[in-house]
Parts: structure tokens; sequence; C-alpha cells
């Protein structure tokens, strides 16, 4: 059975840099457009930013942990890393679509795997109003910002915000406040994958507040919407039992 060509990726990190020698020393280095995988050396956001980047269609990407948290990688094993890729499962995710306007009227698109979030920016907390598919359904939202979180990233910054965790195949996206001071005890809500959330801040001018994608950072924003994208997908691989449906599962027992 020939062995599936990979490319190798690696962060800045001396220990990704470490790994990304050690592994292209075993297995060789394919091109980018020859390979059957991407093998992702790093942290969570180094797999984010791989994803990100331009790759052939279809391409799936083996993350191996050689960052921090890792909940997007697996173990890092130099040794049998062909029949780990070949036995791995497969996960689909598909991103977020964020279409943010500036207070000069400029409008800004990004994709967000993870969540899109916006952040006061001044000393005075943000005021916003969210509109779920046309229909106003918070006049106000005092709060430090909100976001909006695909299942991907429902343990990410959405769960530090006291969001609710997502099952990975659920048709469903988190809206989770931010340090919420107006209603004060709302935390948000679960909404359908299809919804349109239209978020519109309030006297921007004197109360700033910045949007993010997935750490893709935008100044001075008005009006930000955000809706699943079906039509980009992503392919991740992870080892047999270890997969992101059971990860979030443990997750909520750690």
């Amino acid at each position: 059975m020939s062995q599936p060509l990979l490319h190798f990726a690696a962060s800045r990190a001396p220990l990704a840099q470490e790994a990304l020698a050690e592994l292209t020393a075993l297995y060789g280095q394919a091109p980018l457009d020859q390979a059957e995988a991407i093998v992702a050396l790093g942290g969570d956001g180094f797999m984010l930013s791989t994803l990100h980047a331009p790759r052939p269609d279809g391409l799936p990407v083996y993350g191996m942990n050689r960052g921090t948290v890792g909940f997007l990688m697996n173990d890092y094993r130099p040794d049998d890393l062909h029949a780990r890729i070949r036995a791995a499962e497969v996960e689909v995710i598909n991103p977020l679509h964020m279409r943010a306007t500036d207070t000069s009227g400029t409008v800004r698109e990004a994709l967000a795997i993870n969540e899109v979030s916006l952040l006061r920016t001044g000393a005075q907390a943000a005021k916003l109003r969210v509109f779920v598919d046309g229909r106003l359904r918070m006049p106000e939202l005092v709060c430090d910002g909100a976001l909006v979180s695909t299942p991907a990233g429902s343990t990410a910054y959405n769960y530090s915000a006291m969001g609710p965790i997502l099952p990975i195949g659920s048709e469903v996206l988190a809206l989770t406040a931010i340090a919420p001071y107006r209603p004060r005890r709302w935390r948000g809500a679960v909404l359908p994958r299809a919804a349109v959330i239209r978020i519109e801040v309030n006297d921007p001018a004197m109360r700033p507040v910045m949007a993010n994608a997935d750490s893709q950072p935008f100044a001075d924003i008005a009006v930000v919407e955000v809706r699943s994208e079906p039509a980009v997908s992503h392919r991740i691989l992870f080892d047999p039992g270890h997969g992101l449906e059971e990860r979030l599962i443990s997750e909520q027992f750690a």
C-alpha cells in the first residue's frame, strides 16, 4: 500500500519547529499541491491559521499538538504517522461568514471557524441591538461584547464567556453575551444554524466596538451580520475515539 504524501506546516514556536525538523526528516516534505494531507504542528491558533490559509479544495488537515491547549489537535507522536492518518476520523465543519460595516461605511468580510466576537474598545460598556432573521429581539444589550459561535468553537471563547457547549453535529449556533450588565442575567441564546444574526452598535463614536473573526480584528464597527457558510467546508482528521464529538462531551465533565 502506498503511503500518503504529507505536507508539514509548523508555527514559529521552538517546540513546533523542532517537530517540523524531526518529521520532515522521517517522512519527507511533499509540495502542497501534491499532498494528500497537511500535518499542522502547533496549537489551536495555528490550526485555525492553517485552515484559513489557501490550500487545494478538500485537502484534510491532521494536527499534532505542539502548543498549549490543543483542543483541535492530536497528541504528538512521530512514529506510525502514515498509519494514524489512514485510520483517522474525518470531521467536516463549516465556518461563519461575517460582514462588518465600520463607522465610515467601509464593509469588511471574513470567515470564522470558531467565532465572531464584538468587543468594546473604550472605557464605557457597549450598547448593542440584536436582530435575528430581520426581527429585533433585543433593543438594548449593555455589555462588554457579544459573540456568535459554531459548535466547533463552542469550547473556546464562547465557553469562557459562560456560553453553552454545542454538540458537533448540531444544527445550531450560540449567541453569547460577554459580561452583560443589562439585562443582567441574560446569557445568550441558541439559534438555528440558518439564522442571520445582525448586531448594531448604539452610539459607536462614544462607545466604540471592534469585531474579531477568529482573531482577525476590525476596528470602529457600526453593524455586523453573521451567518453560517455552508458553501465552505473544512476537513479535520482525528485519531479514532478522539474526534470533536468525544472532546466536546469530555470537556463538560472535566
